[in-house]
């Protein structure tokens, strides 16, 4: 065979296995779209996954890396699942409160109005909006969200969860004694007056106390709080409060009702109500803490987060005996849309469920 013959044979060669390439990744992209049909959305704006998108989402987002941490990835996936999702949110309140858009037009917890006098106060003598100086100058965070949930009980995973950058914590869940299977660091524990840890004692040194506001007492609690001033732990409270914070007023932060707002209304499409507390329309707090995660973390990940009211004598939280069956319908959360919402998260790999709860 001629020089000519054989370089005429490897083109054809190379041109085939191009052509078949092309024709694979064409009939791989047509079948991920349904042979171009345009995507589905539900009623909320959310990608109808199955495990085509989800493989299509993992592809495109894969080569997010930075190190151990993958740099903007919960926005990316979100942003894929939820197109409308803006990533722009603070955290905390700060001295420009005032000029965020809605906040004022909304009543707590969706927004701060008839609260701004109060706030200002607060803010006067807290005097910090941000995370630590270290862990603000981190250009890519890991976050983890520990729920209650006895599902997390036996699981070893302690060591696991202190690895991660910014580890929020609920309500008065306790870490000494439990440290094997929920960790032992702690960086914010955002909570509400009927919440909130009552034992000075339980306080952790290093973590910052991160105030959820749902009514307008809440944000006068807090003032007192601050001021350390007297508090009555029955004003206006469905239970008894925690009269003593041990923290140092730079130690405390305000949670940006924003997260509330559009846990319930935007992500988990719970009733409006006028912008008013009612029945069934407050998301929990371990949903608004994913919610603030995904605008201010580039990794969440989450534990302890899920009930299963199929096994009534499981235990329904890991430092108790209380069993699953002692849930009650709850008057102000919708458990059934919230799982919803977080199974939508997971199955988009916007969030990593270290339990397998949801």
């Amino acid at each position: 065979m001629s020089f000519l013959g054989s370089f005429r044979n490897l083109l054809l060669a190379v041109c085939l296995m191009l052509v078949l390439g092309f024709l694979y990744y064409s009939a791989g992209k047509l079948h991920m779209h349904g042979w171009g049909q345009e995507l589905q959305y539900d009623r909320l704006g959310f990608l109808k996954l199955d495990s085509r998108t989800s493989a299509e989402l993992s592809y495109k987002n894969g080569n997010i890396t930075e190190g151990g941490c993958r740099k903007g990835f919960a926005s990316a996936q979100m942003t894929a699942i939820f197109p409308k999702f803006s990533k722009p949110a603070l955290m905390f309140l700060d001295n420009t409160f005032k000029q965020w858009s809605k906040l004022k037009d909304f009543v707590p917890p969706f927004g701060i109005k008839g609260q701004e006098a109060v706030i200002q106060k607060i803010l006067g003598v807290t005097k910090q909006y941000t995370l630590t100086s270290y862990l603000d100058s981190l250009s890519c965070k890991r976050c983890i969200i520990m729920g209650n949930g006895g599902i997390v009980a036996n699981k070893s995973l302690g060591s696991r969860i202190d690895d991660y950058d910014v580890v929020i914590r609920l309500n008065e869940a306790p870490v000494k004694g439990f440290e094997k299977d929920v960790g032992s660091k702690t960086t914010l524990r955002i909570t509400y007056p009927e919440g909130a840890i009552q034992k000075p004692a339980r306080y952790e040194k290093d973590s910052l106390f991160v105030f959820a506001g749902f009514k307008p007492q809440d944000f006068k609690w807090l003032k007192y709080i601050v001021y350390k001033e007297k508090v009555s732990p029955s004003d206006g409270f469905w239970k008894s409060v925690a009269t003593v914070v041990p923290k140092e007023p730079k130690e405390i932060r305000i949670l940006n009702p924003y997260f509330i707002r559009e846990a319930a209304f935007t992500f988990i499409g719970l009733p409006v109500n006028n912008g008013m507390m009612g029945r069934g329309n407050i998301p929990t707090l371990g949903t608004v803490a994913i919610t603030m995660a995904l605008h201010n973390c580039d990794e969440v990940a989450v534990a302890g987060f899920g009930y299963d009211m199929n096994a009534p004598n499981a235990p329904l939280h890991y430092y108790e005996n209380v069993k699953m069956s002692a849930i009650k319908e709850s008057w102000t959360h919708n458990i059934g849309k919230e799982k919803e919402f977080l199974r939508k998260l997971v199955k988009g790999q916007v969030i990593t469920d270290l339990t397998a709860g949801i």
